[in-house]
């Protein structure tokens, strides 16, 4: 299966903002990035809010839940449903 485009770059905010000595290569789409420590609860509303910027989604008017945002493919994917919607 091909990487999305947006896989491609929530993987390197989240490097860039959570784990800066990691390649990208080595951050899985599917890692929790909850369960592993990787995003704290401060660090969840960051990401939430720079997906919402960097999407232009309004996330204020949607209701989001820790789930879709546990790992690389829940957030490219709730980026694609946005779009839908």
């Amino acid at each position: 299966m091909s990487t999305q485009p947006e896989e491609n770059d929530i993987k390197r905010f989240i490097i860039t903002s959570f784990i800066p000595d990691t390649p990208v290569g080595d951050l899985p789409a599917d890692l929790d990035l909850l369960e592993n420590g990787v995003v704290d609860s401060l660090g969840l509303l960051r990401l939430i809010s720079w997906v919402g910027s960097a999407y232009d989604i309004p996330v204020a008017e949607r209701d989001i839940t820790p789930h879709q945002f546990s790992s690389v493919t829940a957030i490219a994917e709730f980026v694609r449903q946005a779009r839908v919607h």
